[in-house]
């Protein structure tokens, strides 16, 4: 919401410091698709972080998933085996 009331103030503000831009017959309609472009591409970058965050997460999931499998006691113990019998001990 509060991004929202913030992104209304600037276009507010760029309208006002422009009136050459406010006075040309279609240019409200020529703000508004570059506008409508802009927010187009910020939400295809928005998804693309989105995909990206997710796919990041899942890996680490994964890992520390296979992390835990590692430590379990059984698992430890025979990780310990193995190398006790690979060094000698």
């Amino acid at each position: 919401m509060r991004e929202r009331e913030g992104l209304i103030a600037r276009v507010r503000r760029i309208r006002r410091a422009s009136p050459a831009a406010a006075a040309a017959p279609g240019s409200d309609r020529i703000v508004l698709e570059a506008m409508q472009a802009r927010i187009a591409h910020l939400e295809q970058l928005v998804e693309a972080l989105q995909d990206s965050v997710h796919r990041e997460s899942e890996r680490h999931s994964k890992r520390v998933a296979e992390l835990e499998a590692q430590i379990q006691p059984a698992a430890l113990s025979v990780a310990l085996s193995k190398d006790a019998r690979e060094r000698g001990l």
